[in-house]
């Protein structure tokens, strides 16, 4: 027997209809086996599912412990060959909430990669954007259309969609750091391709600095060569040492009664595409947050999902009320519309990325941000 039945939702407030007859329960029935055998769903059995009066993601807060996934990429380092066919050695962050795909959220993709020394992961391509962040250790060039790149802490490393890419170990030491992509929203639109690229990289050598750095690393200074502006950030790599500076200036200011932080003792900045001033990459935003001692946010609530990693430092990860303990190298996640709030006793770092690019220009950003008595009633 077909078991449609009509959303509670849709009759709310209404004066309820007379209950069919028989023969009209007959002829219904054979109305939605007919829908059913042309592929057709009537809206009025599913508008509480498909247009609910608040997101309800199917993701799941959840945390990724940094003494858990280090070692475990570790044995995979030991027992799993990187090269051509394997290509990475990426181990993903799969959500509980999205039934087994490797995705953190629907539209973010998170993993830990892992590269043995004087290991090569071989030059490919994609339409994907992506980026690595390192949260320890170094010895590890990132090639980028034949630009190398040096991978260090705290270093926030961009390979926009269709970049050839490929990274080397010059050490006899590992190094592991996490990737971050849009695979889900590329996968989901039917956007991908992909491109082999050379078995090695183009360029080997290891310079401090790369060109993209050279031409583009100068606060406030543009190329008069890069007047155009481009879709993706050209800066390959935004450094430790600016990112701490521009965090400490902010709370050097605060210190001293001057508008500067986010609020009170939570410094933020977010990187941005310096031909443009938006997001480094059309689909991800970056950010990094540092809090003092002492500091707990206001919680707040926004369209879009975001993935966290602690840089430094511990804390407390509240979301829709349940306390996570955080410290060094976890990541976690947080899904759209999920009620957020960070403290700390010590002083916490994180990293941060999300898909609020894609959020916003297609027009359904929302933030709520809780009342002070509604947070600590």
């Amino acid at each position: 027997m077909n078991t449609h039945t009509q959303d509670p939702d849709l009759v709310a407030g209404t004066v309820a209809p007379p209950p069919p007859t028989p023969e009209e329960e007959r002829e219904i029935e054979r109305l939605y086996n007919d829908f059913d055998d042309e592929h057709l769903i009537p809206l009025w059995t599913q508008i509480g599912d498909l247009m609910p009066t608040t997101p309800k993601p199917q993701a799941v807060p959840h945390v990724w412990k940094w003494q858990t996934l280090l070692p475990l990429a570790a044995r995979a380092g030991e027992l799993i060959p990187v090269g051509r066919g394997g290509e990475r050695r990426a181990i993903a962050l799969a959500n509980p909430g999205l039934g087994g795909r490797p995705y953190a959220t629907p539209t973010l993709w998170a993993a830990i990669q892992y590269l043995g020394g004087h290991e090569v992961a071989p030059e490919h391509r994609h339409s994907q954007n992506a980026f690595r962040f390192v949260v320890e250790g170094e010895g590890v060039w990132t090639v980028v259309n034949g630009d190398p790149v040096a991978m260090r802490r705290g270093d926030f490393l961009l390979t926009p969609g269709w970049n050839f890419h490929g990274h080397h170990n010059e050490t006899d030491k590992p190094m592991a750091w996490i990737d971050g992509l849009d695979i889900p929203f590329v996968h989901y639109t039917d956007t991908s391709f992909f491109e082999f690229g050379s078995d090695r990289v183009t360029d080997e050598s290891t310079p401090d600095v790369s060109r993209s750095e050279k031409l583009w690393g100068h606060p406030g200074l543009r190329p008069l060569s890069g007047l155009e502006d481009t879709k993706s950030s050209p800066i390959a790599a935004y450094r430790w040492e600016h990112t701490e500076a521009a965090l400490e200036g902010q709370l050097e200011l605060e210190s001293a009664g001057h508008p500067a932080t986010v609020e009170q003792g939570h410094a933020a900045v977010r990187y941005v595409n310096p031909t443009t001033g938006r997001d480094v990459m059309p689909t991800i935003r970056a950010e990094f947050h540092r809090l003092r001692a002492g500091v707990r946010t206001t919680e707040r609530r926004e369209v879009g999902s975001s993935v966290f990693q602690v840089f430094d430092g511990a804390g407390v990860v509240t979301i829709d009320g349940q306390r996570h303990e955080v410290e060094r190298g976890d990541m976690l996640v947080v899904p759209s519309w999920s009620a957020l709030c960070l403290s700390t006793d010590d002083g916490l770092d994180l990293f941060r990325f999300g898909d609020q690019p894609i959020i916003e220009s297609l027009g359904f950003a929302r933030t709520h941000i809780t009342d002070d008595k509604d947070q600590h009633a």
